[in-house]
């Protein structure tokens, strides 16, 4: 504890004072464009990754970077999505998966997970995932389905933020896009998704989309 009260100590005479315009107009309100959806894992920190200030974000963060599909009963994920969607009216979704990612591993060999219920329990929102590697994967190491797990998660969760009413709408609408990353600690690397290709690449590589449709526009003579 003692280190974090002398982080904000610092914070507050090295970084605030010489923004403090900019936490001034935030605290007015906020207008950022971007909703960041990644793990809680203490490795990963989206502002420092990409350099972003103070009101850019919209960060949600949970074990595993899940987001439960649509169901009716609405969850904190679902609200938090809803929020940044309608509300902030971002005009970008990024769900960012990264390297040695424990409930990835956790999800792939349940005995790591004994004595944790709770995260079991979240985990069958990636069932999905595990069943795409046992079934198109086996013939990987250990290592290499995790891997290939992290990728495989990040494009489940983006068809998973598909089903939210709120992203569907926005989608449809076409002035929406979705963005599936994976950050390599080790290195700093980020591979997004491509569509095109249908793999990850690295970021410099990456087709960034106009919009992002679900499907086009019926027409009103129907």
């Amino acid at each position: 504890m003692q280190k974090l009260i002398q982080g904000i100590h610092q914070f507050q005479e090295e970084t605030f004072r010489p923004l403090q315009g900019l936490f001034e107009s935030l605290a007015r309100g906020q207008s950022p464009e971007t909703l960041f959806i990644t793990c809680s894992d203490s490795r990963i920190d989206p502002n420092l990754l990409t350099k972003s200030q103070p009101g850019d974000l919209f960060i949600l963060r949970n074990a595993g970077n899940i987001i439960p599909p649509h169901t009716g009963q609405a969850g904190g994920e679902a609200a938090t999505i809803e929020f940044a969607v309608t509300g902030l009216g971002v005009k970008d979704i990024i769900i960012c998966g990264h390297s040695h990612c424990g409930a990835v591993k956790g999800l792939l060999d349940p005995s790591k997970l004994e004595g944790l219920p709770a995260v079991a329990q979240w985990l069958s929102h990636a069932e999905a995932t595990k069943r795409i590697i046992e079934e198109n994967y086996a013939d990987l190491s250990p290592e290499d389905q995790v891997r290939a797990a992290i990728e495989e998660n990040v494009l489940v969760q983006l068809e998973n933020l598909r089903t939210l009413p709120c992203v569907k709408s926005r989608l449809v609408k076409g002035d929406l896009r979705l963005h599936g990353w994976v950050y390599k600690i080790e290195t700093a690397e980020v591979f997004a998704y491509d569509r095109i290709d249908g793999q990850f690449v690295p970021l410099e590589q990456y087709r960034f989309p106009a919009s992002d449709p679900i499907r086009r526009r019926v027409a009103a003579t129907i």
